[in-house]
This record gives structure tokens, sequence and C-alpha cells, in this order.
């Protein structure tokens, strides 16, 4: 366990008002109670560091319970949110947007929401996207359809002009729907605004179907993700069983985690090689990849392969480091890659090659029903985090509860899958690959 991570969330100052919710303070009228600030949750669950806290008298590692307070710092008359989504397009954005504006109109009567277009390029008026002004009438319908009402767009603006624009238009918090970039860039504004003595609420949703953000147990879109590759990946076997010796490559998204590689061919039993960003293989040489491949073919006549985007990047020679707009390191595509090597390799041995990249339409789609849920209770928690007057934080799950924690600690490095865990084991006792393939 690391026992450096730090789950105190920042505020505002004291909650002054009364919160509009007729909640309950009691237990047992059948009405759901307000969260008090003393309502934590462990973060480590494990007889460890039970034993541990036991022994040395510690108190153990606490996150705040997430859900709305009975005192409010924000007075909901005079309140303006903004909601900005950035980075990549992944289900269940607008879900989230609707949940916000809807938990901002019905639950707290704040009745100016502006949406702010075109990620952190809408928080720069030299840009001149301007705002949207978000309404439940204008949003009532846009869970249905995937991508982001508001547009999208990587990279950051300047931290100073973004701040000057929420002050100049009175924005009192800010809800930042978006991955890793997109948290920093967030938290950056909030230390700005400390910097400045203004009294906004900055608040992280955080959105990545790669599921790598840190410490959490999921982040919307991940698991739509890997339900719309399943029949794809059905579908890839049926090409590659269908021809002698056939092949299928499909290539996912997973830039430095392979959590969408691995959860699908779960989800989707009929894949028999699955390669991600955290395992070391070589092509060459008797145990590895190509031959692996070839006893595969003897033995059955076809081969189901998923690959993550950011798998294999070792094998590429004198590789330059080009980063986008987020700062992400731009991948070679290991999927052609890989085709191409199979072709050479193979060129003595008769093999039919598919090669599949749903990448764009999986991120694209709109989220299922399990992430709508999500979704919504997300957004619900993030407004009342922020209506109480905390500020640089991400809602999410930990543990399976909903629970607020620290932007800073979130993003200190990117969650990834490990080698040594039962879910990875699963993952090969499900594909039949060995545990090395060098």
């Amino acid at each position: 366990m690391n026992r450096n991570v730090k789950f105190q969330i920042e505020s505002l100052g004291t909650p002054e008002f009364k919160s509009p919710l007729q909640l309950s303070t009691v237990r047992g009228d059948n009405i759901f109670s307000f969260i008090k600030e003393k309502d934590k949750l462990v973060f480590d669950l494990s007889v460890e560091n039970y034993n541990h806290c036991l022994s040395t008298g510690e108190t153990p590692q606490c996150l705040e319970k997430a859900g709305p307070r009975q005192d409010v710092f924000f007075d909901p008359g005079k309140t303006t949110a903004a909601i900005v989504t950035c980075g990549g397009l992944c289900p269940g954005i607008n879900n989230v947007i609707r949940g916000v504006v809807m938990a901002l109109h019905y639950f707290y009567g704040i009745k100016r929401v502006i949406g702010i277009p075109y990620g952190y390029e809408g928080l720069n008026p030299d840009i001149g996207h301007g705002f949207i002004e978000l309404s439940p009438e204008k949003v009532k319908d846009i869970h249905q359809f995937g991508g982001t009402f508001l547009g999208s767009s990587r990279g950051g603006q300047d931290v100073s002009k973004m701040v000057d624009t929420l002050v100049n238009n009175k924005i009192d918090m800010l809800f930042a729907i978006g991955g890793d970039g997109t948290l920093k860039g967030v938290n950056a504004i909030g230390e700005e605004i400390n910097r400045r003595n203004e009294k906004i609420s900055v608040v992280g949703i955080p959105k990545t179907i790669d599921n790598d953000i840190d410490l959490i147990d999921e982040s919307f879109g991940f698991e739509t993700a890997f339900d719309v590759a399943s029949p794809i990946l059905r579908d890839a076997h049926n090409e590659a069983a269908g021809a002698y010796n056939g092949i299928s490559i499909v290539k996912l998204m997973g830039r430095d985690s392979g959590f969408i590689a691995a959860s699908a061919a779960l989800a989707m039993p009929v894949v028999n090689f699955v390669l991600i960003p955290e395992m070391d293989f070589q092509l060459e040489g008797e145990n590895g990849f190509l031959e692996v491949l070839r006893r595969r073919l003897d033995r059955k006549k076809h081969a189901v392969i998923v690959v993550a985007e950011g798998a294999g990047q070792h094998l590429f020679k004198n590789k330059n480091v080009i980063k986008d707009a987020s700062g992400n390191i731009k991948h070679d595509d290991i999927g052609l890659f890989l085709k191409h090597k199979i072709e050479e390799h193979f060129d003595d041995f008769p093999v039919t090659i598919k090669y599949i990249d749903p990448s764009y339409i999986i991120r694209s789609a709109p989220a299922n029903s399990s992430d709508s849920v999500y979704c919504s209770r997300l957004a619900y928690h993030a407004v009342h985090g922020a209506m109480a007057g905390k500020t640089k934080f991400v809602v999410s799950t930990v543990n399976n509860r909903f629970v607020y924690a620290p932007i800073v600690e979130v993003t200190k490095k990117r969650k990834k899958i490990d080698l040594e865990s039962e879910f990875w084991f699963s993952v090969l006792q499900s594909t039949g690959q060995p545990f090395s393939i060098k």
C-alpha cells in the first residue's frame, strides 16, 4: 500500500447556506440522509492494512464519501456553472453533460449553466468559440447519442486567460469532463484560482475508455468500449475460422494500458492472443510470437489476435518521439506492423490475414445501460461536491463506493494492468497464450 497518498479535499470556505434538498438527518425514516463531513471510507480494505493500523495506532487512509451536504457554499439563486469536455471522444460524455445540467437545475435551482464549446479552446476568448446556454430542454435527449454535444479539442490553453474568462463571466463552478490531461488542466486552473483568492470550484469527471486513471475503480465509457468491441471480436473470429490458416488481427485502443483489449477478450472468449503495452514480447525466436502463432495454426488452423494500440512499441527501430496536442506520445501502428511481419514470416506457409481497426467507431458509440447509470450518478455526485464548495477533486468509485479524491493524487501516474494479477491470469486462461512470449 502507498501510504504517501493524501486524500484531503480542498474547500473554498465554510458552507453558509442550507441545501434546498429535502433530505433526512436521521436513520430509519426511509428518506436518504445528507452526507456528513465525518463520513469517510477506508481506502485499503486489506487485512494487512487493518493489522498494520491496529498494531501502530495509525489512522487508516480514508476518502471523503460523495453525496449531498446539508450546508452548501454557493447560494443557488446567484450561482452560474459551466461544463467543458476535452480530449478524445468516449461513450457517455453526453450522459454526464445531461446529468450535470439536470442536477444543477432541478436539485439546486441553478438557472444559468454555460456550455464551453470545443474543450479548453472555448475558455480562450481569442479563439472566439463563444458559449452555449444549457437548459434541461436543450440537453434532454443528448444521452441517446455518442460523441460530445459541446465538442472537444486536445491541448491546453493559457491558464491565466482561462481563469480570466471564468472570472469575467462570473462562473462559480467548472465541471471538466476528460482524462489525465484534462484533469491536470483543471487542477492548474484551480491553482490559479487559489492564487487569485477567487471562489470558484473546479471539478473533474474522469473520462477515458483506456481506464488508465490511477486509484479509481473505473472511468466512465470503459465498459461500453469493450461491450461494443465484443461483437467485433466475434465477427473477427468468424472471418478467421472461415479460412484455412485464417488470422484476424483486431487493434483496439489502449495507449499505455491494455484494459480494453484484455476485457474485450474475456467478454468474447474467442481470442487466442492479447498483446498489451504492459507486456514485453518478442517476435522472433523459438518462444517468440511468430513461432507461438505458427504452433497455434498447426493445431487449430485459425487464430484471433487482439492488440492494444500501445503494445509492441519497443519493436520499432529508430523510433522518433512525437507527441499530440495533449502531450501523449503518438505510437506507431502496431496492427499494420504485425500484419506485415506475419506475412513476411509465413511466406512459405499459406495464411489469410484480416486486419480490423474499429477504434473510432468504438469511442464514438453511445453509452450502454451500465455506463449510463454510472454517468448519471457521477454527474449528480459532482454537482453535490461543487455545491458544498469542494474544489480540485474528481468524483468516482473506489472499492465500489462513490467518493471524492484529489485530482493531484489520481494524476500522478497511469493505471496499468498488473501482469501478476488474477485479472491478467484470467485473460491468459481464456486465450491459452503462454505467460511469456519471448
